[in-house]
């Protein structure tokens, strides 16, 4: 059976949410699932790029925190948004895929998904950037648009682990969340021939994001190294 796992694990801060989604990745040997997590923040904050400059991201947005991501990408700025991550285990199809795939893939999700929910959209048919290191500024080749303007974008990381893609969604009308969320669903039953089951963090998965959040994620050494 194509099971894969569901979680939407509520707000949390920023540090916890990027802790959360390092831990599933971490996670993938073990759960050898793939995890799809829907989630929203408590606070405005901004998350950014693994390798991108601290210095040249304070001085790009006001947010605050800002948190280092464990995927790549630009900016993201978190307080109207949707967020939510996909990870899958090593020698899944997904993990299996190149980078502009994989990102491809999960944006056509997203587009199948709004078509559910009578909103047409489209996936960016090339790169269009106007300031560099801001997410949702200007589009790279295959984000989502709606009316020519960019509602998603995502970050990856793969490694021996699984593939983690991290996404944040600008709801581009009046629609809900829990709409959007099941029509996710839905897509991925027909599309994945996933079957669900409900998700719910051991104790082991608990304790793992929980030192991450602290030791790592909100630790302005690690948020600063370079």
């Amino acid at each position: 059976m194509n099971y894969w796992l569901v979680i939407n694990s509520g707000k949390s801060d920023a540090a916890y949410n990027m802790a959360l989604d390092e831990a599933l990745l971490e996670a993938m040997p073990r759960l050898q699932q793939p995890v799809l997590r829907f989630y929203g923040w408590t606070e405005p904050a901004a998350t950014f790029g693994y390798f991108q400059k601290f210095t040249e991201v304070e001085r790009t947005t006001l947010l605050r925190p800002l948190i280092r991501r464990p995927t790549g990408g630009g900016i993201v700025p978190h307080a109207a948004d949707w967020t939510y991550s996909a990870v899958f285990p090593a020698g899944h199809e997904w993990h299996s895929l190149k980078a502009e795939a994989s990102y491809r893939r999960i944006h056509d999700w997203l587009r199948a998904a709004f078509a559910d929910l009578n909103i047409e959209t489209e996936l960016a048919p090339d790169c269009k950037k106007t300031l560099p290191g801001q997410c949702f500024v200007g589009h790279e080749k295959s984000d989502l648009l709606w009316q020519d303007q960019k509602i998603a974008g995502a970050a990856q990381r793969r490694n021996q682990l699984g593939l983690l893609i991290q996404g944040s969604v600008q709801p581009p009308v009046k629609v809900t969340w829990t709409d959007w969320e099941n029509a996710m669903r839905q897509v991925a039953r027909l599309r994945f021939q996933t079957k669900w089951r409900e998700f719910v963090p051991d104790e082991t998965l608990r304790a793992e994001t929980a030192a991450l959040a602290r030791q790592k994620y909100s630790q302005v050494a690690y948020n600063q190294k370079r």
